[in-house]
């Protein structure tokens, strides 16, 4: 039985990082078309996570856990708008470097991952309520 927690514990983590990529995906799509204000601006940074395990010593279990959140410093795209406040003297505005298709497809998977675990937790917790009906 205790490994059925067990499994359920890591499968809760897993849950929690990938509600946490969801958060910054979410962030990504909402700014893909953010611009800067004046010549001087940036435009907005798309930002990418990392994962990575650690022990988590009050169980002793390897989980998954949010390594990092960091812009991504990939170039920034131009479009040709000579009539916006931040267009440089050759009329071209710098543009987030959001790749909406990608967020979207790495949204996908991360609800899939999300999903995967979610449904590793019914499992077990029907393996759980399977056991405690036999020992009745």
């Amino acid at each position: 039985m205790d490994d059925i927690i067990k499994t359920m514990r890591i499968s809760s983590a897993g849950m929690q990082v990938q509600g946490a990529r969801l958060r910054v995906i979410s962030e990504n799509i909402a700014n893909a078309d953010s611009l800067p204000q004046d010549a001087n601006g940036k435009p907005y940074r798309r930002k990418v996570i990392t994962f990575q395990n650690e022990l988590n010593r009050a169980t002793g279990l390897d989980m998954v856990r949010v390594r990092d959140i960091r812009p991504d410093h990939s170039d920034f795209g131009k479009k040709f708008d000579p009539n916006h406040p931040a267009a440089d003297e050759d009329g071209y505005v710098l543009t987030p470097n959001v790749n909406s298709l990608v967020e979207m497809s790495d949204m996908r998977e991360a609800q899939r991952s999300y999903e995967a675990n979610l449904q590793m937790i019914k499992a077990s917790k029907a393996m759980l309520n399977g056991a405690i009906e036999v020992l009745r």
